[in-house]
């Protein structure tokens, strides 16, 4: 087994209109590396942000960036460093993670209507660390525990996917 190695996470990319945050757990080295939200090439993050919202998945990092914030939805993670070996949520060492600030991100979001957790180890981190500080926010905001996009939970296809994270839609529509 590997020696684990300290993650540091990437910024938040939210803008103070933002309807949607898609939260992650902790980028994967593919990410991390490329210093870009969902990099790995197999991760279906953003074809499934192309098929929800029709932003083009083929433009260049900062412009498919700049659409899905446009289109209402910021990125970021609950876990803003910890020490993992290798990509995998499996891998993190528990008791290492350092949370982002997420509950200060929300604070300055009014319009702010639904968390995303991207996968299980998303979710239970935040309901480890955010949820029970985020005070008043937390009866006005959906939190969804949606279906991983990584290439590791290769049982959910892109319509799979697609279904499952319609809410992401639905709210932006409405």
């Amino acid at each position: 087994m590997t020696n684990p190695s300290l993650c540091i996470g990437l910024p938040a990319q939210v803008r103070a209109d933002c309807r949607v945050l898609v939260l992650g757990s902790m980028p994967g080295a593919a990410s991390l590396h490329a210093a870009q939200y969902y990099a790995h090439p197999r991760n279906r993050f953003w074809p499934l942000m192309s098929a929800l919202t029709g932003i083009d998945a083929r433009l260049p990092y900062l412009d498919r960036l700049r659409a899905l914030q446009s289109a209402g939805i910021g990125l970021w993670d609950v876990i803003g460093e910890c020490e993992r070996r290798g990509s995998l949520d499996t891998a993190i060492v528990r008791g290492s993670e350092v949370p982002n600030a997420v509950v200060q991100l929300v604070d300055r979001l009014p319009s702010l209507a639904a968390i995303a957790c991207n996968g299980g180890t998303a979710h239970a981190a935040f309901m480890r660390y955010i949820q029970p500080v985020l005070g008043e926010r937390s009866t006005s905001l959906a939190v969804w525990s949606l279906p991983s996009t990584s290439p590791a939970n290769a049982a959910w296809p892109l319509p799979r996917l697609q279904v499952a994270w319609q809410p992401v839609a639905d709210v932006l529509a409405g």
